[in-house]
């Protein structure tokens, strides 16, 4: 997932956050839960572990489900997960301060990794991520299939009538039917390399600066839905794309960079306690775009607790037991 906070600020805001992100707060875990299909043994009876997670409701899911799993294992379990942006819970990882977190590949590598060109292929992505991370006193374990990338989106209607399913579809629709292509877009997404004028590059894609309107995240999904423009940005794991019944437009040049979940472990933490890896593994290997999607919706659609959504989860799964 992108952080808000542009990298050439990233350092500067190190400090303040980290004086306010909470990291001296935080709550036990108390669910009741019992090893399932991971956890057998209580390889992790004795640890004390804190998790971590930012503040958004799929890192919220997302530190739920991993802060319930090492419950189940036998651990005592810390809750800090909320933090406000996406550095503070990183140096909450790397300080110690935190034990673990799910985090994205491709956030690290262009973020916190300052690289500016994205690797397409989403495990070397990967592999280039935890490579670089070592040295900082961080280990990732492998990813997850879910990428919480950008993408666009239209409604079922427009997607009928214009008969768009890729970039470039879209890019060729630009150039045969200029005031077809109007675009619902955050500020941010307007102004990023990674963005929309790295998109329209990539893509040849040529959107008039008057067919671009820029709007908070949560407003370009109501508006795409209503067809107020032709397409809106999206972020691929989103619950209001499901509910919507938002068409998706396939990135087919791979533009976007790969924002693949992953466990991001303190290394001292998985030195001492190396069963967290095997208890997090069967977990992220079920973790793709489908699942978050359902997830996601079912807290920012149907208003239901993350933490509660995280634990359903994985008891219907089987992965643990109340």
């Amino acid at each position: 997932m992108r952080i808000t906070t542009r990298t050439a600020v990233v350092a500067t805001a190190v400090g303040a956050l980290l004086a306010g992100c909470g990291l001296t707060s935080g709550s036990p875990m108390v669910d009741d839960v019992k090893p399932g299909s991971i956890g057998k043994g209580l390889p992790l009876k004795g640890a004390d572990l804190t998790v971590t997670s930012k503040e958004f409701t799929e890192q919220l899911i997302l530190g739920a489900i991993m802060g319930i799993a090492f419950q189940a294992a036998g651990a005592d379990v810390l809750d800090r997960t909320g933090i406000q942006g996406s550095i503070g819970a990183r140096e909450a990882v790397k300080g110690g301060d935190a034990d673990a977190m799910y985090e994205y590949t491709g956030t690290a590598w262009i973020t916190y990794q300052g690289n500016s060109d994205p690797i397409d292929d989403p495990q070397k992505q990967w592999q280039a991520v935890h490579d670089a991370d070592l040295k900082n006193g961080i280990t990732w374990l492998p990813p997850a299939a879910l990428n919480n990338t950008y993408a666009l989106a239209m409604n079922q209607k427009n997607a009928a009538k214009y008969k768009t399913k890729t970039l470039s579809d879209v890019a060729a629709l630009s150039k045969s039917d200029p005031n077809a292509v109007t675009l619902c877009v955050e500020s941010e997404f307007a102004s990023r390399d990674d963005g929309l004028p790295g998109m329209q590059k990539a893509y040849g894609m040529k959107v008039p600066a008057s067919n671009i309107t820029k709007m908070d995240t949560g407003i370009i999904y109501t508006q795409a839905s209503k067809g107020t423009c032709t397409y809106g940005e999206v972020f691929t794991t989103d619950g209001r794309i499901k509910a919507m019944d938002l068409t998706v437009m396939a990135d087919d040049k791979h533009f976007f960079p790969n924002y693949n979940a992953a466990p991001e472990i303190n290394s001292k933490s998985l030195e001492k306690y190396p069963e967290m890896a095997e208890v997090l593994d069967p977990i992220t290997k079920k973790l793709n775009n489908t699942v978050a999607q359902d997830l996601n919706s079912k807290v920012d659609v149907e208003g239901q607790d993350p933490h509660e959504v995280a634990k359903d989860w994985l008891v219907q799964e089987g992965f643990v037991k109340e």
